[in-house]
């Protein structure tokens, strides 16, 4: 079912679907992890594949561009439109404390955000909260565990900022037990409730507010082998 951000015919896309921001990584994830993948969607250069994973295991890849807004339509279009069952946000991050290294994988366990995405819900003040299906993080905790990779689970920020003009507010959220920030996980979990389906952001830490050093743009698009592993191996007991 076509739609003014997506091509994709009915039954293009697989049950899962993993969801980097970036559609060069989505490109290089689905040329080099999978198998006879094919591109599905290109609607605005947000490129989506669906092909094999080495078990034979038929998954797709779509990037969801940066922020709430844009991650927001693109899971609802997949959820509701195209049938997806499950979307595992793999993306970067940056971390807050300093036990969260530059490298470290985030499990976002649950989703803050400073964003008014819950305000259309009428929900007379009341903050909704916003967390992964069970399941599905469980799942990568324990296949990250076989393959002897440390993961953080916990809860992260998404927020609307990248470039903040307060400073100093990573340290109050840092004080209520914040991870890491980024732009994406709560519009996605929010989604995922909404349509009765199964989300999980899987963050691969790519700067920190607490120690020096970042990733460089080549290791953001292309490095992140061990958080891919994990979600392919998570991915496949769901399809």
């Amino acid at each position: 079912m076509p739609t003014p951000h997506n091509n994709a015919p009915s039954g293009a896309f697989a049950k899962v679907v993993l969801m980097p921001g970036d559609p060069l990584r989505a490109k290089w994830i689905a040329e080099t992890f999978l198998e006879k993948a094919e591109l599905v969607n290109n609607v605005r250069g947000v490129n989506g594949y669906t092909g094999y994973t080495k078990n034979g295991k038929r998954i797709s890849v779509m990037a969801s561009g940066m922020g709430m807004a844009s991650i927001g339509i693109y899971s609802y279009e997949l959820f509701n439109l195209y049938d997806v069952d499950a979307i595992i946000r793999i993306g970067t991050s940056g971390s807050y404390v300093k036990e969260v290294k530059l490298g470290d994988i985030v499990l976002a366990q649950t989703s803050s955000t400073e964003n008014n995405w819950s305000a259309q819900f009428g929900l007379n003040g009341g903050t909704l909260s916003a967390c992964a299906d069970f399941e599905l993080l469980s799942a990568a905790a324990e296949e990250a565990k076989k393959k002897g990779i440390k993961i953080h689970a916990g809860n992260v920020l998404a927020t609307d900022q990248f470039y903040n003009f307060d400073k100093e507010v990573w340290k109050r959220w840092a004080a209520v037990g914040v991870l890491a920030v980024e732009m994406e996980a709560y519009s996605l979990y929010i989604n995922a409730a909404l349509s009765r389906k199964k989300a999980l952001c899987m963050l691969t830490i790519s700067d920190s507010f607490v120690q020096v050093g970042e990733l460089s743009p080549e290791q953001r698009q292309t490095g992140l082998t061990d958080m891919i592993e994990v979600a392919i191996a998570a991915a496949e007991r769901f399809c």
